[in-house]
Formats: C-alpha cells, sequence, structure tokens
C-alpha cells in the first residue's frame, strides 16, 4: 500500500529520475567517447561486457518517455546531462546535436507541465579527460566549469533545479579505490584527490550556475546505513569509518568546510598540497540537499595481513539477515529516516532537502511477468511512509524521486538488475509499465 499524494503537504514534489548514459543510446547524436565505454571493453569489468552504446534508445524516444513521466503524475523529472554528449573532447568546440538534444527535453518537459531537475555529471567522463588524469588531476575543477557553462547557457534559464555531480562517493571512492567502476583504480593517492576534486568541481560549477542567474542550486549525496555486525569495540569502530567515508566526508565538506577525522586518519598524507585552501570554493551556498538512498551494509574488522593490523580502512563488510533485493541489498527503510534526521540535524538545519533517489532491483518480476513487481511497491510504500513521518516531526523533506523511471543499463552489472517502474524489452526497446507504476499513478491522481 503506498500513501498517497493527499497525506503530504501541499507542494510536496513526486517525481522518478534516470541517467544520461543508462538510457539515452551513447553511440549517436555525436557523443564522444567515456570512460565507461572504456571501461566496458575491458574483459571482466561489465557483466556481459555491455555498454551503454543503445541502452534504452532514450535518445530517439524521449517522448514517449516524457509521456510516462507525465502519465504517471510525477511533478518533477530528474535527469542528466552527458559531458561527452555535449563536449565530445571535455572541452574545445561543442557537438551542436547534444546540446539541440538537451534543449527538445528540456522543453517536452516543460509543454507536458513537469519540472526538469537536472543533474550535471552522472559518471561519463569524456575519455579525453580521463587520459590527462580525470578526476585525479585539479584541472578538472576548472573543465567541469567551463562544461557547465557550456550546458547551462543552454538549458539553464528553463531547469527548474539543478545539481552539479551524482553521488560523488561513487565518482571517487567507489572508482579509485575499490575499482568497481570507471576507471576501475585500486589506489589511495587517486582516491583522495578523486575525493577532494570532485568537490572542487562541484563548488566551481555552483559559481558558474549563480553567475548565469540560475538558483534552486543543490547537491545530491548517496548515503547507506553502516552498522556493526556486532556489539564488539572493534566491529563498532569499523561502522564508524564507513558511515564517514561514505556518508559524512562529502556533505561536511559542501557544508562545514571540513573532512570527517575518521578520513584523514588515511587520505590525508595523499590529499593534494593546499587542500584546505579549497574550502570556501567547495562550501558555495546551497538552496538544497538531496539524499539517494537504498540500503545499509554490516561492517567488522578487516582481517590481520601477516599478523598486524589491516591497513586503513580495516573494515570488512558482512551478510544481512534482512529481505534482499535483486542486488542484494537490505531493505531496511529506518535508515532513510536516520539519513533525513542525520543531515538536517549535523549539516542543513532549515535547508530543503529532498530523496532524490530511492528504489529498488526487482526479485518477484524475474521469476515470469516482468511487470509484476508487488515487492517494489512494498518497497516504495514503506519508504515514503518514512519520508511522511519525518514531514510529521517537522523535518523540512519537500520531494521524493523513485529511481528508476525505466529499467536500464545498470553499469558494471549490465542489464540483469532492472530498478524501472516500466520494464524495458533490451531486443525490441517496447516500454510496458510495471504494476508499481499503476499503483503509483492511483496514489498520486488522489487530491
Amino acid at each position: 500500500m503506498l500513501p498517497k499524494r493527499a497525506d503530504f503537504p501541499e507542494g510536496f514534489q513526486f517525481g522518478t529520475a534516470t541517467s544520461a548514459y543508462q538510457i539515452e543510446g551513447h553511440a549517436k547524436g555525436g557523443a564522444g567517447r567515456t570512460h565507461w565505454d572504456d571501461f566496458a571493453a575491458t574483459p571482466g569489468n561489465v557483466a556481459g561486457a555491455t555498454n551503454g552504446a543503445i541502452a534504452c534508445d532514450h535518445l530517439d524516444r524521449w517522448a514517449e518517455d516524457l509521456d510516462l513521466v507525465r502519465d504517471a503524475g510525477f511533478d518533477a523529472y530528474r535527469f542528466s546531462t552527458s559531458w561527452a554528449r555535449v563536449l565530445p573532447e571535455g572541452r574545445g568546440t561543442p557537438n551542436t546535436a547534444g546540446l539541440d538534444f538537451y534543449d527538445r527535453l528540456v522543453d517536452g518537459m516543460l509543454e507536458r507541465g513537469i519540472k526538469p531537475a537536472a543533474t550535471l555529471y552522472h559518471w561519463e567522463l569524456p575519455s579525453p579527460l580521463a587520459d590527462l588524469g580525470g578526476w585525479r588531476n585539479r584541472d578538472i575543477a576548472h573543465w567541469f566549469a567551463d562544461f557547465t557553462n557550456v550546458i547551462m547557457s543552454r538549458i539553464g534559464d528553463r531547469v527548474w533545479s539543478a545539481a552539479p555531480i551524482n553521488e560523488p562517493w561513487c565518482v571517487s571512492w567507489l572508482s579509485h579505490f575499490e575499482g568497481h567502476h570507471a576507471p576501475g583504480l585500486r589506489d589511495i593517492r587517486a582516491t583522495a584527490r578523486a575525493m577532494h576534486h570532485v568537490l572542487l568541481a562541484h563548488g566551481r560549477a555552483i559559481e558558474v550556475m549563480r553567475g548565469l542567474g540560475m538558483s534552486n542550486l543543490g547537491a545530491v549525496c548517496n548515503m547507506e546505513y553502516a552498522a556493526p555486525v556486532d556489539d564488539s569495540d572493534d566491529a563498532h569502530r569499523a561502522a564508524r569509518v564507513q558511515d564517514a567515508i561514505y556518508n559524512r566526508f562529502f556533505i561536511s565538506g559542501m557544508t562545514k568546510g571540513v573532512y570527517p577525522d575518521e578520513v584523514l586518519d588515511g587520505i590525508e598524507p595523499h590529499l593534494p598540497h593546499g587542500w584546505q585552501d579549497d574550502f570556501p570554493t567547495i562550501t558555495a551556498p546551497l538552496d538544497w540537499i538531496g539524499v539517494n538512498y537504498y540500503t545499509r551494509k554490516l561492517y567488522g574488522p578487516a582481517a590481520p595481513v601477516d599478523g598486524a593490523p589491516a591497513p586503513w580502512p580495516g573494515t570488512c563488510e558482512h551478510d544481512g539477515s534482512l529481505p534482499k533485493t535483486a542486488m542484494g541489498w537490505e531493505i531496511y527503510p529506518d535508515g532513510l529516516a536516520h539519513f533525513l534526521e542525520m543531515v538536517v540535524q549535523d549539516y542543513t538545519g532549515d535547508l530543503p532537502l529532498y530523496v532524490t533517489e530511492n528504489g529498488m532491483a526487482g526479485v518477484i518480476e524475474q521469476e515470469g511477468n516482468p511487470t509484476h513487481d508487488p515487492d517494489r511497491t512494498a518497497y516504495l510504500g514503506a519508504h515514503l511512509e518514512v519520508v511522511r513521518r519525518a514531514i510529521a516531526k517537522g523535518l523540512p523533506v519537500k520531494g521524493y524521486f523513485t529511481w528508476s523511471l525505466l529499467d536500464n543499463y545498470e553499469w558494471a552489472l549490465g542489464y540483469a538488475p532492472r530498478f524501472g517502474l516500466v520494464h524495458v524489452d533490451f531486443e525490441t526497446l517496447e516500454r510496458q509499465p510495471k504494476a508499481s507504476y499503476h499503483t503509483l499513478r492511483e496514489a498520486l491522481s488522489c487530491p
């Protein structure tokens, strides 16, 4: 059962979300090569050796997809722009076809009464910039500022909201320390620099958009509840370190101009010279904060290495006992409640807060009927109820975005996990709304 629109304050924004590389079809429209193309072309990195060359062919089917957003009753659509589609070399001459596409997309939203919620970067770095060090190179903050100026000079006058970078933890830690996403590195020095430079690029982009006269600018951080696997002191320490890396580092940098001590213990020797001097840029004032939330993880201490304590961060993930999604992620709505309170109390105060992503890769739909997804409806209902209760407690939560509109390219996991409210047949590219889509539409239609 889903809460209804009438259960939320007037003006509360319901939306859905996608990202450029996951749906557009990157091989079309003059887009340049990205480090995701390179990562996917490396054997063993991506399930099925798949990439985003075709994806959902949103580039040609965008009108149909926006009709689905409208017909569900969503107020806003969170989309991202592809840096390599706009600037195929990452710098220099823009791709006119790419700018025209985002122009049509934004106009198409407005024609349908949908608020355009833009994200500038959702992980597809142009390969020529990766060749120059990518997020390890301090110059990326200036390259990103230039990209921001190009794309937002074109569409910034019509978007409802804008955020520079989706999920900085994934851009930096998951991609440079754990190696699971492009560029696939496992290097603490690269990680430290990427973590800092992604925030510097965020701040520069905010400055550029303010200079263009834009407003309603925010930041989107992913958060994952870190719990100790048992009640030992070592397990609690491991959970605190993970919480600092994943949940507190980026929002603390953006809002307070400091990094948590638990993270500096490991990365400070590897940060770029003069990193503290960048905080006036990193802390550029924001109009809202977005939280992406999906799951919790259990942590304990890492095993010793040759009899010595494991190197920092010294943590080890453990399997949990809660019901799981098709990603193997535990379903834990209380984690969302924790983060809504934590962000407001510790970092943002009265600043508007949005749940900018929440959803699940369905299990039941994989058992036969691809549109039968009662587990997704239950997941969304439980998390929306958390949001409703948070608002009742006085927290300034102003909107909720479901991930995702469409089944799509799920990065290193290829096309197997399905997060969509709408089923996509990746052979025919036919769209078919799932039961959760229809249930949401009914809930949102209640005044």
